[in-house]
């Protein structure tokens, strides 16, 4: 006999894994800066309506939404996370193993995770391809069914990887919207400028979200691969100073360590302007700052067409990162919290 699928109710699924969404919504929603906040709300509006991203919005209907949303938080936010039920069994909504196991064999995935202040994130979609890779799960969704306000498009777990492609395609428009306020020549824009946005938005999105998949997958193969070398110490270090300016530095010390060692090589490789102006694009500010041998390096190949100085870089930094990342971990395993000044100044006078 084979195994019996499980039962489910979609829309009662759905509505649960929202439900923790708007939980976690209430509870960081301030988290952001006005700006930044109006604009996340605008697109969660958009998705939660279905409107396509060329479709203009109404802002009053989105006022009146907003009014609505941010009332639901003030009476969500104390509440707890509701149980995962699937045929009549209940999980935690972090046991995110237990869920796909049920979910999968019904074109389904969900995830839970922590993201930047801790943050919960919950997400349920429509699962478009899930394969084993080694010892590495990959899950990539297509529509999404219930999200939070911030949804990352990829995200790494102790050895399992979503990709979001929904979530990829609307962080993508969203920098083409920006971009187009005043069309500066940076990276984005460079990368935009290999797709027709003018006259073909649509195909142009779906181009460009598809060509960095790949993208996606080798920074969150390296996040692996980073966590493997620092070992749990660093995520304990890193959840000992929650919202803090240090946490943000040592989440930037693990990214740039990650894209030296899988991310960087592997768009090396692929040599694709589209990917390497992408990557490039979407490297936050701080971490700008703290590699800036590898923005220099970019700009050489840019305007000379020699990847050669971005690959050296690369190696450089491949070593640094790691040096840096152990030098922080055996400060924090020699002094603890103490040594938290001795780490902040290490990574101040970072040069890579």
């Amino acid at each position: 006999m084979g195994i019996a699928e499980p039962r489910i109710r979609i829309d009662e699924l759905r509505a649960t894994v929202q439900h923790n969404c708007n939980i976690s919504d209430a509870r960081h929603a301030g988290d952001y800066s006005l700006c930044v906040y109006l604009m996340k709300m605008r697109e969660f509006y958009r998705w939660e309506k279905g409107f396509a991203f060329t479709d203009p919005l109404d802002s009053e209907d989105i006022g009146a939404w907003l009014r609505e949303r941010e009332s639901l938080w003030e009476r969500l936010e104390d509440e707890e996370y509701r149980p995962i039920v699937i045929d009549g069994e209940y999980f935690t909504p972090f046991d995110a193993d237990a869920i796909n196991e049920r979910l999968a064999p019904l074109g389904l995935v969900y995830s839970a995770g922590l993201g930047n202040r801790n943050k919960a994130h919950f997400f349920l979609g429509r699962l478009h391809h899930h394969e084993r890779r080694g010892d590495t799960l990959l899950y990539i969704s297509d529509e999404e069914f219930a999200r939070d306000l911030t949804a990352p498009p990829a995200m790494s777990l102790e050895g399992r990887i979503f990709i979001r492609r929904q979530s990829l395609r609307r962080m993508i428009w969203e920098k083409v919207e920006e971009w187009r306020w005043n069309r500066p020549d940076t990276p984005m824009g460079r990368a935009i400028a290999l797709q027709d946005f003018e006259h073909h938005p649509e195909a142009s999105l779906e181009a460009m979200t598809e060509n960095e998949l790949d993208t996606l997958l080798l920074h969150e193969q390296g996040e692996l691969e980073a966590g493997r070398l620092l070992g749990p110490d660093w995520e304990k270090l890193v959840a000992a100073v929650p919202h803090s300016r240090l946490a943000f530095q040592l989440r930037a010390v693990r990214d740039n360590l990650a894209d030296c060692l899988v991310t960087l090589p592997g768009l090396i490789e692929k040599n694709d302007p589209g990917s390497l102006h992408f990557y490039f694009a979407t490297v936050s500010n701080l971490r700008r700052c703290m590699a800036a041998p590898l923005m220099s390096a970019y700009e050489h190949w840019y305007r000379k067409g020699d990847l050669g100085p971005l690959q050296r870089a690369v190696e450089a930094g491949r070593e640094e990162w790691l040096a840096l990342g152990r030098e922080i971990l055996a400060l924090f395993r020699q002094e603890g919290l103490d040594g938290l000044p001795r780490i902040q100044a290490l990574i101040d006078n970072v040069s890579v």
